[in-house]
């Protein structure tokens, strides 16, 4: 189990069975009026279902299929606004890093540092996250069998930090697919720490032509489908309207289409955790 402290002063505790929290938002930071809009639209919705919630969005997008795709409004802008979602939200916030760098310079704007999955193996990166003390959540690489997490997480704790959740998000199947081995989330659970389904990557169809493409429509049974595995947190993108996306518009959540699938995501929990 892993503890989040929220700027309102409680904690947010997530695993050993307790009911699932959602990491939600849009997949970037586009513009204030946005993020602000749908941070508190997601957390209206948790808070009717009484589901904790840890708002998502990167500050920067570092790994693009094109040179010309959007990758962010600026550093220092970006990470403004997410502390301000923080501050007037009182909710934890999530967002990548990229390098050893921004790890020191994110921390002081949230509360957990991801990974991303194709740096899941980037050692110094890892150890420059794990020692901000910050909760990190390393998603699983589409290249990496679900043991070798292992090591991942090993590589954090070694800094001292043992607050560490691991994300499942899709494994490379041949050119351009991806498919959600369930069992990975079994197995990344046996290491001690909290395990994420992220069901909004795991649509993706990466690099189809300039840009990744995705099948949203497989966006819930994927969640559903982890939900009845057991998970300790949902990993969703979700945006107001994906199709004008700046970022993965092809695999994001509408965003008044995330009650509903709440609503059934915290049936099959309760079922699963007897609560």
């Amino acid at each position: 189990m892993i503890k989040i402290s929220v700027p309102s002063g409680s904690e947010l505790s997530i695993g050993s069975g307790r009911p699932f929290a959602l990491i939600a938002g849009p997949c970037v930071v586009e513009n204030e009026k946005m993020i602000f809009d749908t941070a508190g639209e997601i957390k209206k919705i948790a808070g009717k279902l009484n589901i904790p919630f840890i708002f998502k969005s990167s500050y920067k997008k570092a790994n693009r299929t094109s040179s010309d795709s959007f990758t962010g409004i600026g550093d220092s802008e970006a990470l403004k606004m997410l502390s301000g979602v923080r501050d007037n939200f009182h909710i934890p916030v999530l967002t990548d890093i990229h390098s050893v760098k921004e790890a020191e310079t994110a921390a002081l704007s949230v509360d957990i540092l991801q990974i991303p999955a194709f740096l899941c193996r980037q050692t110094d990166l890892l150890i420059a996250a794990g020692e901000t003390g910050k909760v990190i959540n390393i998603k699983k690489g589409q290249f990496l069998a679900p043991e070798d997490m292992k090591f991942a997480a090993e590589k954090v704790s070694s800094t001292g930090n043992g607050n560490i959740m691991l994300t499942e998000r899709g494994t490379t199947f041949g050119y351009h697919n991806l498919i959600v081995d369930m069992r990975s989330l079994i197995t990344m659970r046996e290491f001690g720490y909290p395990v994420v389904m992220d069901a909004t990557h795991s649509v993706q169809l990466p690099s189809k032509g300039n840009e990744s493409g995705g099948q949203p429509k497989f966006i819930k049974p994927l969640a559903k489908a982890a939900a009845a595995v057991g998970i300790d947190a949902l990993f969703l993108e979700v945006h107001p309207n994906p199709k004008k996306a700046l970022s993965d518009a092809a695999s994001q959540l509408p965003l008044d289409e995330l009650e509903a699938l709440l609503i059934e995501i915290q049936a099959i929990d309760r079922l699963i955790k007897k609560y």
